[in-house]
């Protein structure tokens, strides 16, 4: 079963006041086929069915007709639609999508006029028009499909009330508005009171976040690694070439101990050569003060080179 399925038939359990569930039917008739003389709904979601067939019997006490037939995609999942032939004009008028005997675009205000009602009217928006990828086995996305631009701004604008940082974009002859941030993403799975999948969705993002933390230092401390090892070998060849032009005599006392210990551990970074240098000799020495001896090697082993090409 897909996360979408999960969610679904969660939040399709979900027992509401009056005037939620006219909010919730609301957003399902309007993204369904209207026409004066019959609503026609269609879900791939057997929980979903149910739950529309009880509004519609319990808020209008209108028995709605159930087919059951199989989809054309390559699942074949079955497709339930509801068909309700009576006294449309009256349930389409409650549902704040009919005015003047003409179907709106985009439904009177009132029906979403608080936060109680808008959360409703997400959660029957979710359950007709929306998907959501299962967070463990791909990105993070949230969308729902609309066939107007104005319904799908009208969305946009009600979900990023939530901060929701919802957008929209034309998809083929469609209009589809998108979430993308996980964080945002299981904000809306509360506001449609989906406790259960915002637990799991939570879950899973943590450890990929965790993850993915991990995974960035490990690469940090990989680059810090090479660094450190390209470093090191830069210095030890300068070592070696003073060395083989006149000796570590060359090099002042501080420097000549510096230079010795990096041939000698020459894999370490230069704060471990410090502290190896300060435990062996019992003579201090910062990380700053091996970097400067370094510098001056640095320094002294460029000079012989630049003699050696003259």
């Amino acid at each position: 079963m897909s996360f979408t399925s999960v969610v679904k038939n969660e939040v399709s359990k979900i027992d509401a006041m009056e005037t939620e569930n006219i909010a919730e039917l609301s957003a399902v008739v309007h993204n369904s086929e209207i026409s004066n003389k019959q609503i026609k709904i269609y879900t791939e979601n057997a929980s979903v069915a149910r739950k529309i067939y009880t509004l519609i019997k319990d808020l209008f006490n209108e028995y709605a007709k159930i087919t059951v037939r199989k989809g054309y995609n390559y699942k074949k999942n079955l497709i339930y639609i509801l068909e309700i032939n009576n006294n449309i004009s009256s349930i389409l008028k409650s549902l704040a999508i009919l005015e003047d005997d003409k179907i709106l675009e985009l439904p009177n205000e009132y029906i979403i006029d608080d936060m109680d009602t808008m959360r409703a009217y997400l959660r029957g928006l979710f359950i007709i028009a929306g998907s959501i990828n299962d967070p463990k086995k791909s990105r993070y996305h949230l969308e729902f499909l609309f066939n107007s631009e104005e319904y799908a701004k009208f969305i946009v604008k009600n979900l990023n009330e939530f901060y929701l940082n919802s957008k929209y974009l034309k998809r083929d002859n469609k209009f589809m508005v998108y979430i993308k941030e996980a964080e945002k993403i299981g904000d809306f799975l509360r506001i449609i009171n989906a406790p259960n999948a915002v637990m799991y969705y939570e879950d899973i993002r943590i450890y990929r976040d965790h993850k993915n933390m991990t995974n960035r230092l490990n690469n940090m401390e990989q680059a810090n690694v090479d660094k450190t090892v390209e470093a090191s070998t830069k210095q030890v060849e300068d070592i070696e070439k003073i060395i083989l032009f006149g000796g570590l005599d060359l090099l002042d006392d501080k420097e000549k101990v510096v230079a010795e210990y990096r041939m000698k551990y020459n894999d370490v970074s230069l704060q471990e050569l410090s502290e190896i240098i300060t435990y062996e000799t019992n003579v201090p020495i910062s990380k700053s003060g091996v970097n400067h001896r370094m510098k001056k090697i640095q320094d002294l082993a460029r000079k012989i080179r630049e003699k050696e090409n003259i």
